[in-house]
């Protein structure tokens, strides 16, 4: 009987620990959910702040660039989880509308989001990861200007950028569910 009890109170405490352990670990290993966004109404849209970053291929990218296009700006590391997840998304809408108007460029914060020492280093990351995953569009080093500008503070964050470069949607969180950018996407292209 006593034993029973014992039992009986152990197993309570081992189903109460399991239940604190996953509150706490499912959180982390899904981190936000899937995000969706509307279109801000273009009068209401602000510049897309001014940044100057080296690509891959080591020229400088400033997203006045893209005037005149649609643009996909996402802020994405290697090893955060959500951001590899989207990432196939992202090849497809480039791959479906790079000849309508519309680029996506990624922007990798290996080195504030892993403590790396340079963009060298990051790069020994990024360059591997993108050929590994086929990565379609220009990715250029991020760093703690454009940081600031975009006021990150947790990744994926992607933006959607006007044709005349004012901000028009974002999203901070995961974007797994490509529908949503899709349509926003069509919607901004279709704008004049």
């Amino acid at each position: 009987m006593i034993t029973t009890k014992f039992f009986r109170v152990g197993l309570r405490l081992v189903v109460c620990g399991l239940a604190l352990v996953s509150m706490s670990v499912v959180p982390a290993l899904y981190g936000q959910q899937d995000k969706h966004a509307s279109l801000i109404p273009p009068a209401s849209r602000k510049a897309a702040p001014a940044f100057e970053l080296v690509s891959q291929d080591g020229r400088k990218m400033r997203v006045s660039d893209y005037r005149g296009k649609v643009l996909l700006l996402n802020f994405w590391a290697t090893d955060c989880g959500g951001c590899v997840l989207e990432i196939p998304s992202f090849i497809e809408l480039e791959k479906a509308y790079k000849d309508k108007g519309f680029t996506a460029v990624g922007v990798a914060m290996d080195i504030s989001y892993e403590g790396l020492k340079d963009a060298n280093e990051a790069w020994g990351r990024v360059r591997p990861f993108m050929a590994k995953k086929g990565i379609n569009y220009p990715i250029a080093m991020g760093d703690d200007a454009i940081s600031k500008a975009y006021a990150l503070n947790a990744y994926p964050a992607t933006y959607l950028i006007d044709k005349s470069g004012k901000v028009a949607v974002a999203y901070v969180g995961v974007v797994i569910d490509k529908d949503n950018v899709e349509t926003n996407i069509k919607g901004l292209l279709s704008e004049r």
